[in-house]
């Protein structure tokens, strides 16, 4: 069990009760790693009952082969052109790259990324944010770009989102015996992507994991444990 990551607290208080958010470290997990087998090695033994075990949507995509090095990607010539209008944080790529963009035409569609991009350069210009992601949906947000702070050789990569999060989530409770959420947890905030948590916990889960305290880089922590606090 690894101590907070830095700059991470291990606990947090949500409507005055206090959760431990406890980051399980790691190997580097690779293709062909089998996320059962990752699961019993580093969180079986560390769960207690009543806890909720979240897995970054990162790690399990990584194991279902949904990594791509930079140098496999061609991107067309819509994605090179729709990329320069994507607005790049401090905080990720998003689909600011040509090579980003181009998975995300392939996993969301053509029509549907047109149409977003169309909508969000309309209401950018009243000071709107947001609406090509909202369009777009979870799939175009879920795709991560290659970042200097990355694990390599994930620093060199793109991963796009987890298929079926909600069903892997279901198979690591059965077996660990505890709830589970796949997230997609970053430093300006995150999602549930699938889990066995009713909507209200996956609320709560969202507003606990807010400051993300497994971190962007190389903390080597894509497994954490929500606990309730005594």
């Amino acid at each position: 069990m690894a101590d907070a990551n830095e700059g991470k607290a291990l606990e947090v208080e949500i409507d005055g009760a206090r959760y431990l958010r406890i980051p399980l470290r790691t190997r580097v997990i690779m293709p062909g790693d089998q996320l059962p087998d990752v699961v019993r090695e580093y969180a079986s033994d560390a769960v207690e009952e009543g806890d909720t075990l979240f897995i970054t949507e990162k790690i399990v995509a990584i194991m279902q082969g949904r990594s791509y090095m930079m140098s496999e990607i061609q991107p067309r010539p819509l994605a090179r052109f729709l990329s320069r209008y994507v607005t790049k944080t401090a905080y990720g790529i998003g689909l600011g790259i040509p090579e980003t963009m181009e998975f995300a035409l392939r996993e969301v569609g053509t029509p549907r990324i047109l149409f977003a991009s169309a909508v969000a350069a309309v209401t950018k210009l009243f000071g709107r944010r947001g609406d090509f992601y909202r369009i777009a949906g979870d799939k175009a947000r879920a795709i991560d770009g290659p970042t200097p702070n990355t694990i390599p050789p994930y620093n060199d990569a793109v991963v796009l989102g987890p298929e079926r999060p909600r069903e892997v989530a279901a198979e690591m409770k059965r077996l660990v015996g505890c709830d589970v959420a796949v997230v997609d947890i970053n430093d300006i905030g995150g999602n549930i992507l699938g889990s066995t948590l009713d909507k209200a916990g996956e609320r709560t889960l969202v507003r606990i994991l807010r400051d993300n305290p497994l971190g962007q880089g190389h903390q080597s922590t894509p497994l954490g444990i929500i606990r309730r606090a005594a």
